[in-house]
């Protein structure tokens, strides 16, 4: 009998802890947004110079020569949540290139979100170029070098939007914050649905050594490849109302059961402790311009910098 009760409480405890594993499973897959990486025909379509898109089913290319660069395009557009990609940049001497991710909404007064991959000449590091646009006005740039060669392997970058943050994150590390701060009448970007792109293209009159390094064409042509495409967002269709959308994709939404959306989640309301000591090592290590720091271009410094130099 002692037997017995021992082998039952042991079925019991494992029974126990295969239904804990599940449940830690559905939980992680909550927080993550239950994502699974998705070829790029169903999220996107290229948007410009077709001849130039090489999409090989997994993987997709885009090239840039004399002729042309290219681009794609998200099918649909978004309001808030998480968009990621995983890219091997051009080869080789880049010099002039930019290669761009990013999300933006349209009009005059539009919000975007910039990851700009400058080109460098061969042994000379590939810097990130991040801004952030908000109701038309950009002017926000930070360049980063990396803690890798970007041209060697895939890597993944995102962008987390939600009502109180933006995060630029390269292999899920921030590179950049940009926190709401209305409440200090800063503007935030918010009620607009925002597409997801990405393109290669000729900016040697800024891109290298602020347009000092021209390309040098007897290299092209230039390819960065993509995989790994994920959006994880609240889709706004076409046919809707920017207020429409705007009650759809808050959290307090009776659509979908009641039920809010994994980003509005507290948890992801401010960066943890260990994301903000990622942040203030790669700020401390690979930082190579703050737009905040930059005196003569900015001699009454950005409302929004104020705090940001402070800390």
């Amino acid at each position: 009998m002692v037997e017995e009760a021992s082998s039952l409480q042991s079925l019991q405890m494992a029974i126990l802890s295969s239904k804990l594993f599940v449940l830690s499973l559905i939980v992680l897959s909550s927080v993550a947004g239950g994502v699974q990486s998705r070829n790029f025909d169903e999220l996107f379509q290229a948007s410009w110079a077709l001849d130039h898109v090489i999409n090989e089913g997994e993987q997709l290319k885009l090239k840039l020569d004399t002729y042309s660069g290219a681009g794609f395009a998200s099918k649909s557009k978004y309001m808030y949540g998480k968009t990621t990609v995983q890219i091997k940049l051009a080869e080789g001497d880049s010099a002039g290139t930019v290669t761009a991710f990013y999300m933006s909404s349209e009009g005059p007064n539009h919000h975007e979100f910039d990851f700009e991959f400058l080109g460098n000449t061969s042994g000379e590091p590939v810097l990130v170029q991040t801004n952030i646009y908000v109701n038309g006005v950009g002017n926000r740039e930070q360049r980063n070098s990396l803690w890798f060669d970007p041209t060697k392997d895939f890597h993944s970058y995102s962008i987390l939007w939600n009502k109180r943050q933006v995060i630029f994150m390269v292999d899920e590390t921030p590179i950049r914050v940009y926190t709401n701060r209305e409440k200090q009448g800063i503007p935030f970007p918010k009620e607009q649905a925002m597409g997801v792109y990405s393109s290669i293209w000729n900016a040697d009159d800024w891109a290298t050594q602020g347009g000092r390094v021209k390309t040098d064409w007897s290299h092209a042509p230039f390819v960065s490849s993509y995989r790994g495409f994920e959006i994880d967002g609240c889709e706004c269709p076409s046919s809707t109302t920017m207020d429409e959308n705007t009650r759809r994709c808050s959290s307090s939404s009776s659509v979908g059961g009641g039920k809010g959306f994994w980003w509005d989640e507290p948890v992801f309301g401010e960066l943890s402790v260990h994301q903000s000591h990622q942040l203030m090592w790669v700020r401390a290590n690979h930082m190579i311009y703050d737009y905040c720091a930059d005196s003569g271009r900015f001699p009454v410094l950005p409302q929004e910098c104020v705090r940001h130099q402070h800390h």
